[in-house]
């Protein structure tokens, strides 16, 4: 199992002495609690580290390792062997998955940017993990119309105002008893303000379809910026 070290979590800054302190964003779990859940968690991959180290030197959005432990855990309890990202990113969210799915499995990883996509070939590459892994450059949902069969797990992390399109198109893919995870579902607290922005609104609507579906049973998890687990019927 892949371990982990402590990182700048988004809506949050990193002091001299490595302790996470509030930016003006609302804290979705208090920065004691998530230096306390961090400090607790072991801190030995070397690879999860540089990448975390990468997140915080370039202000890059990424899952932490609290929701990377959690993805991990639900490949596991699902039987999962075959996972679909939309938004990749640098690959941090994908390493977890790789990592739980093991060599019979199978990891598709989509990102629009080809300077993170290498990035997240050269870490998955380090960590054995690209045999399993296939590297899609381009848009995410777009993408998914191209690709045949059905997935056991599908995690979004694409454009907030793109989550509503994501439900439509993703759901019909996802086998019975299977997953479609959703990250940043509170938003950094903006879901309950007044006069959303567009992003807002498109996770406002995308929570409005997770729970109003009888085809998903949905939970929305209160860690780091929220996410979404729903189970398909």
């Amino acid at each position: 199992m892949p371990q982990v070290t402590a990182v700048s979590l988004q809506g949050q800054a990193t002091t001299d002495d490595g302790q996470l302190t509030t930016k003006s964003t609302m804290e979705i779990v208090t920065a004691a609690i998530e230096n306390y859940l961090i400090r607790v968690t072991p801190q030995e991959d070397p690879i999860l580290k540089e990448m975390e180290a990468r997140a915080r030197e370039t202000n890059f959005p990424i899952v932490g390792p609290l929701v990377g432990r959690l993805l991990y855990q639900l490949v596991k309890l699902t039987g999962s062997h075959r996972v679909l990202e939309l938004g990749s990113g640098f690959g941090y969210s994908a390493y977890w998955f790789g990592q739980a799915l093991g060599d019979s499995g199978e990891l598709i990883l989509t990102e629009l940017l080809e300077e993170n996509l290498a990035l997240a070939k050269d870490s998955l590459e380090r960590g054995k993990i690209s045999s399993r892994a296939r590297f899609y450059q381009g848009d995410a949902l777009e993408t998914l119309e191209g690709l045949e069969g059905q997935f056991d797990i599908i995690f979004n992390d694409v454009d907030k105002h793109q989550y509503p399109e994501v439900f439509k198109r993703a759901s019909p893919r996802l086998r019975s008893g299977g997953l479609l995870i959703s990250d940043n579902v509170l938003w950094q607290g903006k879901v309950v303000e007044g006069q959303p922005d567009e992003r807002t609104r498109g996770i406002l609507e995308y929570n409005r379809l997770i729970f109003e579906s009888s085809e998903f049973f949905s939970s929305i998890i209160p860690l780091r910026d929220g996410i979404s687990i729903s189970l398909k019927s």
